[in-house]
């Protein structure tokens, strides 16, 4: 072997050895590499074991088997703690002494006795309750495990949950500067119960001096509670991106409450409000997916008469929302969220911070109302969650309809009496429009003889005629002052009450489970006949059931509308068909409202026999011969003409002159054919 050939043998053995110890891991890769190979160990061992139950041909696993299970994974969730938590501290110094618990307990609070507490497995169960809702903790993951209403039930009887166990998700991600992801779902809490047994810690514990915190307040008597999420210990070891906010994931199945399911998932949708700006809502007829980049103060997860939202303390920065409508028998939608949270850092504590707040309860205005009061300096609007209309009419609800249901309630009166009641004060508030709108219909019908005579005068049909017709029924009605928009302008001024009322009835929880003659609950339809099966065409529209009050409400309407239509005939010819618009509009009216609350068709009825009453009592009090003895001393006035006569007319003239400037060009067209 020459020289050479020794010199470059040497030379690589020096580079190999050098290469060696320059990609030697540091003490921090090596732990971790520790922790790792020992997670993969557990993960190989449970799979070998499963691998060999299989062989077996074992189909159940024995009590001795889940509890092994249950040890590992407690074991590995354990370990990931430790090699989260462990991120720039030696894992050495990690302490895995039983006492931590013990001294976590000292120092957060003592277990209250009468704190109940469900083991099952490595899991256990805390509940939180006041008077008006049970909250259940589930030590996996930290999370509200089951939210109950204590004051409201389901259409079966059953208890009302918002969710309870899998129907709703609560995932932290956290990224420590080693890139070691925790997802806080997966892991182990320990229940710390302060001495006033409103306040819960679920503390997940890395060692003695670094431990993650959800803390959960809740008051008395109320449906809002305070939710905190406190990272100790980390302000050094969180990735840098989960020093600016927290990744939270929120998902929840919206239980079917109701009986009228196809109504309840038209009210069923998800909403939220910009920081600074309006309420909005998310489609309820269809699956969605969308991305807000602008903060978002609160998302609210609603079904028809409850609702779940959660409030950041601070804008959300950043949310993924989508919502999908279920086929499943118990379950009306499904609704997730990825979030991105704000948080406070302190250096001086050393801690981390995020705050929230939950209201679990129902879509009532009053009790939404008062907490937009409480919390005035943060604008939450959160009472816009009741489905009260647009602007121009959700006033009527709020000023009127709202504040009469609620004192007569107070008085502990049948909700039946109660919408009798509301019906006659609105009767009565319209009273003036509705007076007004029918002299109006009366003047003209007292015309009726004279319109007949220019109707005799102009008998063709071709358009010249009906033009002039037109034209000398606007003059006469001109000569003895009436204006037939007279007649629309009061209906159109009713129109907001009636259509305020139609947003309310729906969205009305007081008048849900409240009886009245036949409907055993006036918030959803009353059934004379249901069937099952899907009938074409008739299940899509009104389905499988016909409802009294909506029954009843169409044969009185139909009779109105005929009636009415021949005390208001004014002697103008009428377009083909026009007699039997009432008969097809109240039919239309009973397939659109049939699925509608018994409540909201039961005021129709009222409503519809209050004006038949009206009218036939106008009808009897009102001195026709002495109208038209007006009108007819009305003539010999000069009488200046309306802002709307003179439109029409004006119209009627420009209309007149383009048809005689057609006529002349299509005689000069046949003059040079």
């Amino acid at each position: 072997m020459d020289k050479n050939t020794v010199i470059g043998l040497l030379l690589m053995l020096a580079v190999m050895i050098g290469f060696s110890i320059f990609m030697r891991p540091s003490k921090e890769e090596l732990a971790a590499k520790r922790v790792q190979d020992s997670l993969q160990q557990i993960q190989d061992s449970i799979l070998l074991q499963q691998k060999e139950l299989a062989a077996e041909g074992a189909f159940a696993v024995s009590e001795q088997q889940k509890m092994s299970d249950s040890i590992k994974g407690k074991e590995l969730s354990e370990n990931l703690v430790v090699s989260f938590f462990s991120a720039g501290t030696p894992v050495g110094n990690i302490s895995s002494d039983s006492t931590i618990v013990s001294d976590s307990l000292q120092n957060a609070g003592v277990i209250d006795s009468t704190l109940s507490i469900v083991k099952t497995g490595n899991e256990q169960f805390v509940t939180l309750e006041n008077n008006k809702i049970r909250l259940v903790f589930n030590t996996k993951g930290g999370r509200i495990h089951s939210a109950q209403l204590k004051d409201f039930s389901r259409y079966t009887g059953d208890s009302l949950f918002l969710f309870d166990g899998d129907d709703s998700r609560f995932n932290l991600e956290l990224y420590n500067r080693n890139s070691i992801r925790l997802n806080t779902e997966s892991q182990y809490f320990t229940p710390l119960l302060k001495e006033d047994g409103k306040t819960l810690i679920m503390r997940l514990q890395g060692n003695s001096s670094q431990y993650l915190d959800f803390v959960y307040s809740l008051p008395n008597d109320e449906y809002m509670i305070d939710f905190d999420i406190r990272l100790v210990g980390m302000n050094n070891g969180l990735h840098p991106e989960s020093l600016t906010n927290f990744r939270i994931n929120w998902d929840q199945k919206i239980r079917q409450q109701e009986k009228g399911r196809k109504f309840e998932e038209r009210y069923a949708r998800v909403l939220y409000k910009y920081e600074g700006g309006d309420v909005k809502k998310m489609s309820e007829g269809k699956d969605s997916n969308d991305e807000y980049s602008e903060p978002l103060k609160w998302i609210a997860y609603k079904d028809q008469y409850f609702v779940t939202t959660m409030i950041g303390d601070k804008p959300f920065d950043n949310a993924i929302i989508s919502s999908k409508v279920l086929s499943d028998k118990e379950y009306i939608k499904d609704y997730k969220s990825e979030l991105m949270i704000p948080i406070t850092v302190n250096p001086a504590s050393n801690e981390i911070n995020a705050g929230f707040k939950y209201y679990f309860g129902p879509v009532h205005y009053t009790t939404l109302k008062s907490y937009d009061k409480e919390y005035k300096d943060e604008n939450l609007q959160i009472s816009e969650q009741v489905e009260l209309g647009y602007k121009f009419v959700s006033w009527v609800n709020k000023w009127l309809v709202i504040p009469v249901f609620n004192f007569f309630l107070k008085q502990g009166w049948n909700m039946g009496l109660i919408i009798l009641i509301l019906t006659l004060m609105v009767k009565i508030i319209i009273f003036p429009m509705t007076y007004k709108s029918y002299r109006s219909t009366a003047k003209m019908r007292v015309l009726r003889p004279q319109i007949k005579e220019i109707e005799e005068k102009y008998p063709g049909q071709d358009q010249e005629t009906m033009m002039k017709r037109q034209q000398a029924t606007m003059e006469l009605y001109n000569k003895v002052g009436v204006s037939p928009m007279s007649g629309c302008l009061p209906m159109i001024l009713q129109f907001p009450v009636i259509l305020a009322l139609f947003w309310f009835f729906p969205s009305a929880i007081e008048l849900r489970h409240q009886s009245f003659l036949w409907a055993d609950d006036l918030s959803t339809y009353d059934s004379l006949i249901s069937w099952t099966g899907n009938i074409p065409l008739i299940t899509n529209t009104m389905g499988n059931h016909i409802s009294i009050f909506c029954l009843l409400m169409t044969v009185v309407n139909t009779i109105f509308s005929v009636v009415n239509m021949k005390m208001s005939d004014t002697g103008q010819q009428q377009m083909a068909g026009m007699k039997f618009m009432p008969v097809f509009m109240s039919l239309f009216m009973f397939f659109f409202l049939n699925s509608y609350p018994a409540g909201l068709n039961y005021y129709y009825l009222l409503s519809t026999l209050i004006s038949m009453i009206l009218t036939f009592m106008l009808r009897e009090f009102m001195n026709e011969e002495k109208l038209l003895a007006q009108l007819e001393a009305n003539k010999g006035k000069i009488k200046k003409k309306s802002g709307f006569m003179s439109r029409m007319e004006q119209m009627q003239k420009d209309q007149e002159k383009v048809m005689r400037q057609r006529a002349k060009e299509n005689a000069k067209k046949s003059y040079k054919r």
